[in-house]
């Protein structure tokens, strides 16, 4: 005779299977990652990590100090001194001779009115006048222009006093965020003295070397305008720069 009865028995075999744990299905299950499976990325990293251990450890800090010396002592011996005439003034100017009139300007001169935008003659924000005419400062070299008469934003002004084409930007409002309004302001001048504009046309055709970013063209040829001979204004052409 049974000791237990079917009724027992199912019950015995329900707390068994509860008391197990569920075994995922084959199908999900995760392969065990392979040691020598590395991704080319992974390779990179450790490889750069050993490189750079390998110069921090013995000898490294000396090595990278020597390769500093020796990059301070060509810099210093590439330099020379040169004399540039920049706003009506004589001004001795230690630089490379791989040194742009721009940079040269901003880093060594501390005029900062000349603007860097794109570093590549395509926006005119940098544009100065030497000898008169306009240029890009970014495309040429400071060792360049030793003999010529250089201005910048900072000298058309006379003291206190705003250049003609300065005040006009004011008054139409020629600008918004004025990163671009020196070398806007500077071309003008440059195409002022061209004497080649007549019309509206005329003076966006030969301002489109300077682009604003804000869109504030019809404000700028109307202060360009202004000042054009025929406006009966301040004539432009005749007010002496800063000297």
């Amino acid at each position: 005779m049974c000791m237990f009865s079917q009724e027992a028995r199912d019950d015995r075999k329900a707390d068994l299977a509860s008391s197990e744990p569920a075994r995922p299905s084959p199908l999900f299950e995760r392969a065990a990652p392979d040691p020598y499976d590395v991704s080319r990325r992974d390779f990179l990293q450790h490889a750069a990590l050993a490189g750079t251990v390998a110069i921090a450890g013995a000898g490294g800090t000396r090595l990278l100090a020597a390769e500093a010396a020796q990059q301070s002592h060509r810099e210093a011996n590439s330099m020379h001194t040169i004399q540039l005439r920049i706003n009506g003034k004589r001004r001795d100017v230690p630089i490379d001779p791989r040194t742009t009139l721009l940079d040269a300007l901003r880093e060594r001169l501390d005029l900062t009115g000349t603007k860097k935008g794109c570093d590549h003659g395509q926006c005119g924000a940098c544009t100065v006048l030497v000898n008169g005419r306009r240029i890009y400062s970014c495309l040429t070299l400071a060792m360049m222009h030793s003999a010529d008469e250089i201005v910048t934003i900072e000298g058309l002004a006379s003291g206190e006093t705003l250049h003609p084409m300065q005040a006009a930007f004011i008054t139409h409002d020629g600008f918004q965020c004025g990163y671009c309004t020196p070398g806007q302001i500077c071309s003008a001048v440059g195409l002022l003295a061209e004497k080649h504009a007549v019309t509206d046309n005329d003076i966006r055709e030969q301002m489109s070397g300077n682009l604003c970013r804000c869109g504030a063209y019809p404000n700028i040829v109307a202060a360009i305008r202004d000042n054009m001979p025929a406006s009966g204004k301040n004539d432009v052409l005749e007010q002496p720069l800063k000297r």
